[in-house]
């Protein structure tokens, strides 16, 4: 075969090779619209607001017979959502080991949690079951769907781009959380102009989430192609597998004391995005255009903060970063619990400190997880870190809504979380990176 063969071939497998990592960055295009606009911003504010008109005179509703306070429903329904995703993921990971088709499992998973998204239009009145049931649909679909999606990575990237691939697919995320917003927060603002009522606009926003998420996921599913596992592989069950990444994990012991920072931290993260919005609308009496605003500057705040904090990074190691944007979350959320009520100037302010650090956190763990895998295990440590994430990443919720219903005050709830952060904090900074980076046969960077 001679050179100019080689070259072409080479030629091709790359532009096929950008061609479905272009594929790949748009389901975050997709997905992120439902995080954002959804579960971020529109719905835990409505859905506690239809639970509070079906509750008692105690303010108490009662699903299946269990006395639950009404401000604490959506959150339990968030954490009820995470316990189906766990169960569900090891059931669909076992199929997609199996047949090695991951395609058709992300478009089931995907266009399930697309349409109970839709379907949240419908959720008016007294229905907060109904809204509990599809929140939990669409965020176990929208978990089982990121499993998979994840999964494409290390089959799109070598390891020398997949620190810029999975970037690019985030910030297209980000971009199109903000389009969105920006969008809802015209139709939300203007309802009147557009002949709807507010409850309407909201579940109008809330639906299109769904539709918006169904039509830009055909981009990666038409791109993204299937690659039979090898044999060896594909017949082993999927709890075989984690069974035996938990056995090999425990011979680097060192990466599984990170993975554990992580979780815990993590979870302090995710549970703060997700109850912000009811802890702005209904402790401190915001408007929900005043929500809308304050996510939309995290969107673009977060962007900025990952690129400064990358930078930092670069000077002060990924591990010493981290640690410091865990201590500016902690700081973050000991000021929120002193903002004042019907203040938006402050809720603002609380806004910018959580996106200056939102991304940089999430994508240097991310960044800094890669370097404690084994080589050769890329695929099978980042499946195990995406379970076991969405297998903590209850406490948070669960935390919140039960110290709001022992306590009756949302400060209480939001202070809670600041348990995640320091224990996550004390626990990052006792793992040796360099020796853990080490002990995986890994190159041990200048400066980590």
């Amino acid at each position: 075969m001679g050179t100019d063969t080689v070259r072409a071939q080479a030629a091709d497998e790359t532009a096929e090779r950008r061609r479905e990592q272009r594929g790949w960055y748009f389901y975050d295009w997709a997905c992120s619209v439902y995080s954002t606009s959804v579960l971020t911003v529109f719905l835990g504010p409505y859905l506690t607001s239809v639970a509070k008109s079906a509750a008692d005179a105690d303010g108490f509703v009662h699903p299946l017979g269990v006395p639950v306070r009404a401000g604490s429903f959506f959150a339990y329904a968030v954490s009820l959502s995470v316990i189906v995703a766990v169960l569900a993921m090891p059931l669909v990971g076992a199929a997609a080991d199996r047949t090695g088709r991951k395609k058709p499992l992300l478009a089931a998973a995907a266009y399930l949690g697309a349409a109970a998204t839709t379907a949240m239009f419908f959720l008016d009145g007294d229905r907060y079951l109904l809204g509990g049931a599809l929140l939990v649909l669409a965020n176990a679909a929208q978990s089982v769907a990121m499993m998979l999606y994840n999964s494409y990575l290390p089959q799109i990237a070598p390891p020398e781009e997949r620190d810029a691939v999975s970037s690019r697919g985030w910030a297209l995320g980000y971009a199109a959380g903000a389009l969105v917003l920006v969008a809802n927060l015209v139709l939300y603002l203007a309802h009147d102009s557009f002949g709807v009522s507010e409850s309407t606009a909201v579940r109008i926003c809330l639906s299109s989430a769904g539709l918006w998420w169904g039509a830009f996921a055909i981009i990666p599913l038409r791109r993204l192609r299937d690659r039979r596992s090898p044999a060896r592989e594909a017949a082993l069950p999927r709890r075989g597998q984690l069974a035996a990444t938990l056995r090999d994990m425990r011979r680097h012991p060192l990466t599984l004391a990170f993975l554990l920072a992580y979780l815990l931290y993590n979870d302090g993260i995710q549970t703060v995005i997700s109850q912000a919005s009811v802890y702005g609308s209904e402790e401190l009496g915001l408007e929900q255009s005043t929500l809308i605003v304050a996510v939309l500057l995290v969107q673009v705040l977060a962007v900025a903060g990952a690129l400064a904090l990358g930078r930092l990074a670069r000077r002060y190691g990924a591990q010493r970063t981290i640690l410091g944007s865990l201590a500016a979350w902690t700081l973050t959320l000991g000021a929120g619990y002193f903002l004042p009520a019907g203040e938006p100037v402050w809720f603002f302010a609380l806004a910018a400190g959580i996106g200056l650090v939102l991304g940089g956190s999430q994508a240097l763990s991310r960044s800094l997880f890669s370097h404690l895998v084994p080589p050769g295990k890329e695929a099978e440590y980042f499946s195990a870190y995406e379970l076991s994430d969405r297998g903590m990443s209850w406490l948070g919720p669960l935390l919140f809504g039960l110290t709001y219903q022992l306590t009756g005050s949302y400060r209480d709830a939001i202070i809670s979380l600041v348990a995640f952060f320091v224990l996550g904090f004390v626990l990052l900074a006792r793992v040796p990176v360099r020796q853990a980076i080490h002990d995986a046969g890994n190159p041990v960077p200048d400066r980590i």
